[in-house]
């Protein structure tokens, strides 16, 4: 039996997850440490390098305080982590600046110089767009990409860029804290999109690297998701309350890892993740592209198959600001500033809950009111930094309680969106797995399985299959799993919902009004926000 301790890295805080490993994955227990996004006016979005650490160092010590298991049985290390993070990093491996976020979209200047001129095809610089596609097999195409972030720091911090060794993403900054050494798995490195994946020539490609300015000698040496990385360090190793010398896996990416944590793990099969933001990802064979709609099939932790792949930036996060800004003290939430949550005379658990009862109580439709979930731009299928939330058809009869249903309501209607244009180019499953946090709610899932028409599956602790799939990828590596491919057997389904078809006609109706409404107001988003 194998030991494993496995951190979720995500854009709002680190879930450290202990887990056994034999014929099974057992969950032995977690802990969760928070940290801040910093997000500026000029659509800088940055995190703090310490900030990881100390967070780290601190859900680890409290997990094995609250476990009881000895750091000397643990076996392995392993990471999965939010994905397209810039951390640059001196030859010690600290930061020469703070780490910029997948959310930073400063970098529009640079995208327009770097691939917005001449003769276009979407958007894009025909020329570079097919060389892109032909190599990397993806396309520079949103100012969030990281290459643009890279030339931003270049362009404009030229005394930090002087001091430039490495370039990492999140996790491998974690890994070279941990280990000394300088490395990226292979998924973080497709993301930067300067990594060729023809089957013949994989590695880093000095041809896209000259094509838009990136000096490749600041690019790490690339290694598989079940590969060690290197050892866990003595001055490390007593920070975080552990042994020194447990071997450090290399992990993945959440785009790579949840789908795996869910269950899907076959050509064919579709998750949906409803985290801080939210995605839709079906297995296929082949690398395809949608230029037009933004999806691209990304490589993971599966030899042989790749993720098909389409992101919404806020998902859960405008859950979390309804929270903070509907919620708190506006719907009988607190009561003489007092937390109903902890009342005896109230069988709600937790705000979430709450909330979801509250949702619960408002007919499918929202009152006609539609909300979209666009509070820091979108990606996908369409691409506008500009973009934003707001609530569509407010009536004197709309109150808080419609406002809050739609926009739940929002966020799926978008997830079906990316559902349909996958469709489009690859065929998605009917049965799909839910995971993320948003999975926790049961209205949230039904509500899910109403708006796309399909049969929604959750799994047990659907927050931490990132962790569970990171778990995975170590056992692997340390042969106490066979293959990737035990995830379908080692992870079934605890919950199933089908769609209510008497709640179709409304929910296509305002789906197809949602579906405009980013049409009919993008000069307006421009005007504003630009």
């Amino acid at each position: 039996m194998a030991k494993i301790l496995s951190y979720d890295i995500g854009t709002t805080g680190v879930k450290t997850c202990l887990y056994s490993v034999d014929e099974k994955i057992d969950f032995i227990g977690a802990a969760s440490e928070g940290y801040e996004l910093y997000t500026f006016p000029d659509g800088g979005a940055e995190q703090h390098a310490d900030e990881w650490w100390e967070a780290i160092c601190k859900s680890t010590k409290q997990l094995l305080a609250e476990t009881g298991e000895d750091p000397a049985a643990i076996d392995g290390i392993t990471f999965c982590s939010q994905m397209q993070g810039l951390v640059l990093v001196d030859e010690e491996g600290v930061p020469v600046r703070h780490p910029m976020n997948y959310m930073d979209q400063r970098a529009s200047e640079e995208m327009k110089e770097g691939i917005g001129k001449g003769l276009k095809v979407a958007g894009m610089n025909a020329g570079k767009l097919v060389k892109s596609l032909l190599i990397t097999g993806v396309v520079a195409g949103s100012v969030k990409d990281p290459i643009w972030r890279y030339l931003w720091v270049k362009n404009h911090e030229p005394e930090n860029f002087e001091r430039v060794y490495c370039w990492l993403d999140v996790k491998e900054y974690v890994i070279c804290r941990m280990t000394g050494e300088f490395v990226m798995t292979e998924d973080s490195a497709w993301s930067t999109m300067l990594y060729d994946t023809r089957r013949n020539s994989r590695g880093w490609s000095s041809e896209i690297c000259e094509l838009f300015g990136i000096d490749e000698i600041h690019l790490p040496m690339v290694i598989k998701t079940t590969e060690i990385a290197g050892q866990l360090r003595e001055e490390q190793a007593a920070e975080l309350g552990l042994r020194a010398g447990i071997p450090v896996y290399g992990g993945g990416g959440d785009a790579s890892l949840i789908g795996v944590g869910a269950g899907c793990v076959k050509a064919g099969d579709t998750h949906i993740y409803c985290g801080t933001s939210g995605w839709v990802s079906t297995l296929v064979k082949r690398q395809k592209v949608d230029t037009d709609n933004m999806i691209a099939a990304t490589v993971g932790a599966l030899d042989g198959l790749y993720n098909y792949f389409a992101e919404m930036e806020t998902a859960g996060k405008s859950l979390e600001w309804v929270k903070d800004h509907l919620a708190k003290d506006e719907i009988g939430v607190y009561l003489d500033k007092e937390d109903i949550s902890g009342s005896k005379e109230t069988v709600y658990t937790s705000l979430y809950d709450y909330l979801s009862e509250v949702i619960d109580s408002c007919p499918a439709g929202a009152g006609g009111v539609i909300f979209t979930p666009w509070l820091h731009g979108n990606r996908c299928p369409f691409e506008d930094h500009n973009s934003r939330g707001m609530f569509f058809n407010i009536s004197l009869d709309t109150g808080k309680t419609e406002l809050l249903r739609a926009v739940t309501e929002g966020v799926c209607y978008h997830l079906r969106w990316m559902l349909e244009c996958e469709d489009k180019k690859v065929k998605t499953s009917q049965t799909i797995r839910f995971v993320g946090g948003g999975a926790l709610s049961k209205v949230t899932c039904q509500i899910l399985a109403d708006i796309t028409g399909r049969t929604i599956e959750t799994v047990d602790r659907p927050q931490n299959v990132g962790s569970a799939g990171a778990a995975l990828t170590a056992a692997v590596g340390m042969k106490a799993v066979r293959s990737m491919d035990e995830a379908a057997k080692l992870i079934q389904p605890t919950a199933v919902y089908r769609p209510h078809e008497e709640f179709k006609k409304v929910y296509d109706k305002n789906y197809e009004v949602f579906k405009r409404l980013h049409r009919s107001n993008a000069k307006n988003f421009a005007m504003l926000n630009s």
